[in-house]
């Protein structure tokens, strides 16, 4: 596979299939970041007083442009885990009111509503969505039937992080829509790893990572907001935006966007990061790694003899998978493969199940796959 690694700062000496948890921002991403905290500390009172609205509106259009929807409709937070933050603590949540879910979210964001529910005496559901999948159409059903008169809003994963899985969104948002219910959609690896179309889409709130597929730098992340459903927010930090003294022509950015003295030099460098996926054929890229994950889970699942978890197609998964591993211990086995060969992967249970986590991004080729797969026949029981 042609890739990108001279592009990346990653340390050469290890194999990284993580690219899941924390991305990894390309050099000339990362000069752009380098460049506007430069800019920020020669003449902070100019930068952040007279240039940073203006930046960050021009930062804001290429990242609507990107994601098709308004530049009145966005928002950058520093993580997806901040702004569901700031929409559930805006949320009026009564006694047995219900938050449908699935068993599949990442656990900060179980944390942030299990919280919440605790304190307004709501119930937080999470739907069993049992593995392996098969239809788009019967996860749908499977989901929605979850659905009771007490429920009020539906919250789930685009590409849910645990078991690297792309549900049906779509049409789950507007299925949420038909029955009058608020739909939240924590898109933290969807930007970069699919093309998006936030007004096609459907969902009233949408919050996804730049730092991740997108390749930004750490602490660029968003939040898209339907303007019906923006002045239900409440800021999450009331700052200078809250009855502003020049207001601009949205409340929503107003209220959400300032939140005092902090370094937005990752918000600016989010058209860097696109522009650079722009120039090295993108689409390309995600075909060719979404060629490799299908290969390599092949590849596990034959060493270890177990089904796969979902249907070999893009629809399932693109860049990302996850696949079945013998009972062990994750942590120690992850450890493992760090000290002795040098990979970073994930590996970790889900309801009980161990499960390796394998991300592919443009810096990867045959050659880490092969690694990968020489490591685990090395190490998993003899037994399998």
């Amino acid at each position: 596979m042609n890739n990108l690694k001279s592009e990346f700062l990653l340390d050469p000496e290890v194999i990284f299939l993580n690219h899941g948890s924390f991305g990894a921002c390309p050099r000339p991403v990362f000069e752009t970041y380098q460049k506007w905290q430069h800019e920020l500390e020669r003449q902070p009172v100019k930068f952040l007083s007279r240039r940073a609205r203006d930046l960050m509106a021009e930062a804001r259009a290429a990242l609507a442009d990107f994601l098709h929807c308004g530049e009145d409709e966005v928002v950058y937070f520093t993580n997806p885990t901040t702004a569901i933050n700031m929409v559930v603590r805006s949320l009026e949540l009564k006694p047995g009111d219900e938050i449908l879910t699935t068993d599949h979210e990442y656990g900060a964001m179980d944390r942030i509503w299990r919280f919440i529910c605790q304190q307004a005496g709501a119930r937080y559901v999470r739907q069993p969505i049992p593995l392996p999948l098969t239809s788009r159409a019967d996860f749908v059903e499977a989901f929605c039937s979850g659905i009771t008169p007490r429920t009020r809003l539906v919250f789930i994963s685009h590409i849910t992080s645990p078991t690297a899985l792309c549900f049906p969104v779509e049409a789950i948002c507007h299925r949420a829509r038909q029955m009058g219910l608020l739909s939240i959609v924590d898109g933290a690896h969807a930007p970069g790893q699919l093309p998006l179309d936030l007004t096609q889409l459907g969902a009233d709130l949408y919050t996804g990572a730049c730092h991740k597929w997108l390749c930004a730098p750490k602490g660029a992340a968003f939040l898209y907001a339907r303007r019906e459903v923006q002045d239900r927010l409440r800021p999450l930090v009331t700052s200078w935006g809250w009855e502003a003294e020049k207001p601009s022509d949205s409340r929503f950015i107003d209220h959400h966007e300032w939140q005092g003295t902090r370094d937005i030099a990752a918000f600016l460098s989010v058209p860097t990061a696109i522009r650079f996926q722009q120039d090295h054929r993108w689409n390309t890229i995600r075909r060719r790694c979404h060629q490799l994950a299908s290969k390599t889970r092949g590849r596990i699942n034959t060493l270890t003899g177990f089904e796969a978890l979902c249907p070999d197609s893009q629809e399932w998964f693109i860049q990302m998978f996850t696949a079945r591993l013998p009972d062990l211990d994750c942590e120690a086995f992850q450890t493992q493969l760090y000290d002795e060969y040098r990979i970073e992967v994930v590996t970790h249970r889900w309801n009980d199940q161990p499960l390796i986590r394998v991300s592919f991004q443009g810096y990867n080729d045959e050659e880490d796959a092969d690694a990968l797969l020489h490591a685990l026949g090395k190490l998993l029981p003899k037994n399998l």
